[in-house]
């Protein structure tokens, strides 16, 4: 069981993207799902979490405003659109089914690159 993360790349400051998450042998209806992030040499940071019951989104305070969770439940994936990016969201990007809020996880996959410079 993994969910791949993709949709990562190269933008500049104020620029957006849109992460998407697939699962592979798991139905993401069923969980919460969320996003964390990793940058070279920092530990690793919770982004967001959407409930599996309600769609209840939870987000860190650092991309409160600029990021947002989504689910589509026919299509069995959830996003992250995130705008209004900054150098400091510069990270792999891993979507994960959502443990503990927002420090446990499990079923990550392999995550994608953002990168945001100028």
């Amino acid at each position: 069981v993994q969910l791949q993360a993709s949709g990562g790349g190269l933008v500049e400051p104020g620029g957006s993207l849109r992460l998407s998450c697939a699962p592979s042998g798991i139905t993401l209806n069923k969980y919460a799902i969320g996003w964390f992030r990793q940058a070279p040499g920092k530990e690793r940071e919770g982004v967001a979490c959407i409930s599996m019951n309600d769609d209840s989104t939870y987000y860190k305070d650092f991309v409160k405003g600029r990021f947002t969770i989504s689910r589509d439940h026919a299509k069995n994936t959830v996003y992250l659109q995130m705008n209004s990016l900054k150098p400091e969201d510069t990270a792999v990007y891993y979507c994960a089914v959502c443990v503990s809020w927002p420090y446990e996880y499990a079923y990550w996959g392999q995550g994608t690159q953002v990168t945001v410079s100028s």
